[in-house]
């Protein structure tokens, strides 16, 4: 789309594509939602949005995306990517950021279907979105925070290199909850092999960013 190119941005790793989502691949996220995305009884997000009927889920899934797209401005951007494994559908990938052009520092978050989880796909959509903070965009900071009981999220954090940055108290469903925080600094990000970004430059006014 001529108009806004983040369309046309992807990245790629030896087994997964990172893109913004088409309208079918929006539709095949909300299904993802709607079949699960962690057990019953665990909150593992700070909104709990996958609380609800599955065809709620769905809707808020779509939602959230369109919402995104249309907030996006280069001093507040939120990029959600569709996750495919072998073409399917798996999962969500964002990295944010506020003033990102002043602060060089993104956050980031996700989601992965339930019967997705267990094959490393978590790690390897992680380390693609920090790929294009640090060697895309010229990030100097990556944070991210999961609840300590979130054991799988804390597992990739610290697998891809951050270090732990504080924590922070959370009203989780009625009961004080605590999440982890922790940072990345790009002299101690490790690259990974054969993550490409594809289509960036255009896209870097939309983020603050001037492309020189």
């Amino acid at each position: 789309m001529r108009n806004w190119p983040l369309f046309d941005l992807s990245i790629t790793t030896p087994r997964l594509v990172l893109r913004l989502p088409s309208l079918a691949d929006l539709d095949e996220l909300a299904d993802r939602a709607a079949e699960g995305v962690h057990e019953e009884g665990f909150m593992p997000f700070l909104f709990p949005w996958t609380d609800g009927e599955p065809a709620e889920r769905a809707r808020r899934t779509a939602q959230y995306h369109f919402r995104a797209w249309g907030a996006l401005t280069p001093e507040d951007w939120a990029l959600e990517f569709a996750v495919l494994h072998e073409g399917v559908v798996v999962g969500t990938q964002g990295v944010m950021a506020k003033d990102f052009a002043v602060t060089r520092e993104v956050s980031t978050g996700s989601w992965l279907g339930r019967r997705f989880h267990g094959r490393g796909i978590g790690t390897e959509m992680r380390a693609a979105v920090l790929h294009l903070a640090f060697a895309g965009l010229g990030a100097r900071h990556a944070v991210t925070q999961a609840f300590e009981d979130n054991h799988a999220s804390l597992a990739v954090t610290r697998k891809l290199g951050y270090r732990e940055d504080g924590i922070t108290l959370h009203n989780r469903r009625g009961e004080a909850a605590v999440t982890q925080r922790f940072r990345l600094r790009a002299g101690e990000w490790a690259e990974t092999p054969g993550v490409e970004v594809h289509g960036l430059a255009p896209c870097l006014p939309l983020l603050g960013l001037d492309g020189s």
